[in-house]
């Protein structure tokens, strides 16, 4: 009976704090949107410096993995395709695919895994070192100096980012439809573009599906710079508690990326 209480209690302590860490990285979300209308002119410098983080070091691994997800959609999509002699109908789906799904989702995860693991240590380190708390003594607002600009870079990269890729994607399944499946670049292009703007688009100048891909994308990257920064500031514990505080963000990102991912679409394309 002992062993069961300290199980129900171990429990009670693990849901307990999975909902104050929750309710921490709500609360950050919506201070730093707080901020960024009240500080954008003081911390204009350390936005521009995340931009270069968050932009340009994940570009050649988003540009290689966008490219290679394209030939390896078009391969197994196209394989079957050829067996009912639809090979030319690869182009619309490669679109739709990445546009919607695999663009938003995939620059995500690279982000995740290279500049959301990269915050948690960052902030986790200067956490267990003493340093949040000595800019803390001096009245400096550790939410607008510290997480406030890696929100907005990330939110603002990571559509940029997806589009890219998908843009290479779409290069890479030519590439391979040409090749592979014998579909002209001309017969490509069109079916894609024509899958791209198959409904009419009233809410901007873009075709539907990319609008929305790149709308997913942002939400994709406000969340992964929120749940790390926030990851990062409640590490305690040394090293050891960085370490821990890196993997929890990265497990954390991945999951709610695939739930909110799942949302969005259905709000989206329901």
């Amino acid at each position: 009976m002992a062993t069961l209480k300290d199980t129900l209690e171990a429990r009670g302590r693990d849901l307990r704090e999975s909902v104050t860490n929750a309710g921490f990285t709500v609360s950050l979300l919506l201070q730093s949107l707080r901020l960024f209308f009240v500080d954008l002119r003081h911390r204009r410098r350390f936005i521009l410096d995340q931009l270069a983080v968050c932009g340009i070091s994940p570009l050649p691994v988003v540009c290689v993995v966008g490219l290679f997800t394209g030939m390896l959609l078009a391969l197994q999509i196209g394989m079957e395709l050829s067996r009912l002699g639809q090979s030319e109908a690869i182009s619309n789906m490669i679109g739709l695919i990445l546009f919607r799904e695999m663009g938003p989702f995939m620059t995500a995860m690279i982000l995740t895994a290279s500049v959301g693991s990269a915050m948690a240590a960052e902030l986790g380190t200067m956490r267990v070192s003493e340093e949040i708390d000595a800019l803390e003594c001096m009245s400096i607002n550790t939410t607008s100096f510290l997480v406030m600009p890696r929100i907005v870079a990330m939110t603002i990269m990571t559509p940029l980012l997806t589009f890219i890729g998908c843009i290479l994607g779409c290069v890479g399944g030519g590439l391979v439809a040409n090749t592979q499946l014998s579909v002209s670049p001309a017969v490509y292009t069109r079916n894609l573009l024509a899958s791209l703007q198959a409904e009419p688009n009233q809410l901007g100048p873009l075709p539907e599906e990319i609008y929305t891909g790149l709308i997913k994308a942002a939400i994709f990257g406000a969340l992964i710079a929120t749940i790390s920064c926030a990851t990062g500031l409640k590490a305690s514990g040394g090293a050891i508690g960085v370490g821990r505080a890196v993997r929890s963000a990265v497990v954390r990102c991945f999951l709610m990326l695939i739930i909110i991912g799942y949302y969005i679409s259905w709000i989206f394309f329901r």
